[in-house]
């Protein structure tokens, strides 16, 4: 039967020609000669239906098993040419696949988000919740809500930045600047999240804002453009400046080590009436005075007060039964004071071999 014969022939070439085929290309080739629908196999399946009926079961039987120990061979073939390929590639190559891999490096959080998270676990743990505001900011919310007046020297263009105001007096609380700047501008502080919260929360607040505050200040060892602040708010009846003075001693306690000291220096804010800095002992000479300290034995660390009223008022809170205290911590400033680090622009420069230390 010339089909069988066919067939058999059929097998045995393809077999031949895998056996003897010597890359990936020339096998597919041989592959779709045979088995493709214009090659030899199905050229011949195509016959099936001159067979006599009888003879179509056994015939049919027949050309399955043929095709199907051809694609069992050519899939054996692929495998061999495949391995050899890489095999080919190894020695090429010179690997030795028996070397441990190169385990690559694990990234870690940058030392200002590290700090910035610190400082928000332990007032939540107080039972602070951490609020955030706009970059861009009015000048409203963040210097006359503040209780800055419009000629306070932090208003000048030498000490924010201002961004052009493209419909001047639209807004709801639109000023008149001594110097005719702008009322949009990039906040300077974080303080005005402060004014926002009061105005969308009812007391009792206890909050920290955290965010990025940008000054024109030329970068140098204790000054930079772009930094982050922690600014911090209560407002609930009765609070005092003895709740101030334990809330910041506990803090600076949790974030510079159980044995620092803390004191608190007269000082002048706008937005609190008392105002006071808070220093913590260095930690490089132990309170007895280095250079590090300047020969003082004290590091400033940050600023706070008791709320003043006229902001209380401004934000619409009572102040005849509501106080608070506030107070701002510089993100960088704490990395520079807890590290010992001489220079802030070093926490800017991206050098893996500084941020990895930490």
């Amino acid at each position: 039967m010339t089909i069988i014969d066919d067939l058999k022939a059929i097998e045995s070439e393809a077999a031949k020609g895998i056996g003897g085929v010597g890359d990936l290309a020339e096998l597919d080739r041989i592959r779709v000669a045979v088995t493709g629908k214009k090659g030899s196999l199905t050229g011949v399946l195509r016959q099936m239906g001159q067979l006599d009926p009888a003879d179509r079961p056994r015939v049919g039987k027949l050309a399955n098993e043929v095709r199907a120990r051809i694609e069992a061979s050519l899939e054996q073939r692929r495998h061999e040419l495949e391995h050899a390929a890489l095999e080919a590639r190894i020695a090429a190559d010179s690997v030795d696949v028996t070397l441990p891999g190169r385990v690559p490096n694990v990234g870690s959080e940058h030392l200002i988000s590290q700090i910035i998270e610190e400082i928000e676990q332990i007032f939540c743990g107080m039972g602070y919740t951490v609020e955030d505001g706009p970059y861009i900011e009015t000048s409203y919310y963040n210097f006359t809500a503040l209780n800055a007046p419009l000629d306070h020297p932090s208003r000048s263009a030498r000490d924010t930045f201002y961004v052009e105001d493209n419909n001047p007096g639209s807004l709801e609380h639109s000023e008149a600047h001594a110097n005719g700047e702008s009322d949009i501008l990039l906040r300077t502080q974080t303080s005005g999240v402060q004014a926002h919260t009061m105005e969308s929360h009812e007391p009792p607040i206890y909050m920290i804002c955290p965010g990025t505050v940008f000054r024109p200040d030329t970068p140098d060892a204790c000054h930079l453009p772009q930094f982050n602040q922690i600014e911090g708010l209560v407002v609930d009846e009765g609070i005092t400046f003895g709740d101030l003075k334990g809330t910041l001693d506990y803090f600076c306690r949790e974030m510079f080590g159980k044995d620092r000291a803390t004191r608190y220096r007269p000082h002048f804010f706008p937005f609190t009436e008392p105002s006071c800095e808070v220093d913590v002992s260095c930690g490089v000479c132990g309170g007895k005075g280095c250079r590090f300290c300047k020969g003082t034995g004290w590091l400033e660390i940050l600023g706070c007060g008791m709320v003043d009223p006229n902001v209380l008022d401004n934000c619409g809170v009572d102040h005849e039964k509501y106080t608070g205290f506030a107070f701002g911590i510089g993100a960088e400033r704490v990395a520079a004071l807890r590290y010992d680090l001489p220079d802030l622009r070093m926490l800017m420069t991206g050098d893996m071999r500084f941020l990895s230390q930490f």
